[in-house]
């Protein structure tokens, strides 16, 4: 039986599988529906140092729809608590789970930060996570830019308090490996990479905003594979352990992020559409996909890919492939001919084939609706 404990930010953790931070973490009453459902961790909705920021509007969800995929468009905003009450929260929820209670915390002066710090480790939080890249907007100190804050904001922190301390990076940076190192130095014990992204979504009737009238937090399937990219990157040069977060949907997703480095995986989006139940989903995918291969321990496959990621040099350049149309498939849609810029696709008796101009790109191969073309070793066709 394949044993999916990890280790992330010096906590324990019965799966890799933690619930980010969202309504969806937003009392104990949902925090314990994670734990029924398989979790190995929570991470509350983020207490706010910005009151306004405590009531949200409504509505305040939108599903995106584009042609292959959607986008969870947001303004969630902040837990409706003050500090104390926060507090009494985190305290709570504490004596009805068992599995580490994360708090998360947004502010924008030193003194807050060290304040409701304080106030999360006394009120018996396991960890916290600064959550210093809202989408909603970040709160940059005078003269700083992102990075430098919370570089700035982790230090501090980490002096005045003795629980993990575990800087939210943003996916809004020039160089997010960089950032990475920067907060492994600055002493912080995990990792999120990253928070959703900013963005914003028009009516164009209306010719406004759509939702609130503002910017907003977005993610969705499409966002996973920036995080793949930095996460492999970045988790074999540092010290502490890393939170995947963005696209993870399903098993599959927290597989490979696994795969690229990191020791758990948080998820927000699949929850909110899917419900709690996914969770344990997720769980039974991870244990089959680990007894497939035959891995007993998490770390066995964690960080497996890292290492077989090509550099720009190193790519194999050789025009090897060409397309093959099956005919028997073919149903003469056209989709290969209108795609193809290399001239290579020609009707052949009322249906397609492929001519000596065939780059190999496999556009085509992956357009065709009916699965009739496949890339070959050039001279199989």
């Amino acid at each position: 039986m394949p044993n999916l404990s990890t280790t992330y930010a010096k906590l324990n953790l019965r799966t890799p599988v933690i619930v980010a931070s969202a309504g969806i973490t937003g009392t104990v009453e949902r925090l314990q529906r994670c734990e029924e459902n398989g979790a190995g961790a929570v991470v509350t909705k983020s207490l706010f140092q910005k009151e306004v920021c405590r009531i949200a509007p409504t509505p305040r969800f939108k599903i995106v729809k584009h042609e292959n995929t959607f986008t969870l468009y947001s303004y969630e905003q902040a837990s409706e608590f003050d500090p104390q009450e926060y507090a009494e929260f985190i305290f709570k929820a504490k004596q009805k789970l068992s599995i580490p209670v994360i708090a998360s915390i947004n502010c924008y002066t030193d003194d807050a930060w060290i304040e409701y710090s304080k106030l999360m480790e006394q009120a018996g939080a396991d960890a916290i996570e600064l959550n210093l890249s809202c989408p909603h907007g970040v709160h940059i100190m005078s003269g700083m830019d992102v990075i430098e804050e919370m570089v700035h904001t982790t230090k501090l922190v980490k002096s005045n308090v003795k629980i993990p301390v575990i800087p939210k990076m943003t996916p809004q940076s020039t160089n997010p490996g960089s950032d990475a190192l920067r907060l492994d130095q600055a002493g912080a014990d995990g990792l999120v990479m990253f928070n959703r992204f900013t963005g914003l979504d028009i009516d164009i009737e209306k010719e406004a905003p759509i939702l609130h009238g503002g910017y907003a937090g977005h993610g969705g399937p499409w966002a996973i594979m920036y995080g793949l990219r930095w996460i492999s990157a970045v988790a074999p040069k540092v010290k502490c352990s890393i939170s995947a977060s963005g696209g993870a949907m399903n098993g599959e997703d927290v597989v490979k992020y696994i795969l690229a480095g990191a020791s758990a995986v948080q998820v927000c989006t699949t929850v909110i559409l899917n419900g709690y139940g996914v969770i344990n989903k997720i769980n039974k995918y991870l244990e089959e996909y680990m007894e497939r291969k035959g891995y007993y321990t998490i770390d066995d496959f964690k960080g497996k890919v890292c290492s077989k990621i090509l550099d720009m040099d190193s790519v194999d350049r050789t025009h090897w492939a060409v397309a093959k149309i099956d005919k028997e498939k073919c149903t003469s849609c056209s989709k290969c001919f209108t795609v193809c810029i290399y001239d290579a696709i020609e009707k052949d008796n009322g249906k397609f084939r492929v001519n000596q101009n065939c780059d190999g790109c496999g556009l085509c191969a992956e357009l065709c609706p009916v699965k009739a073309i496949s890339m070959v070793k050039r001279g199989e066709v």
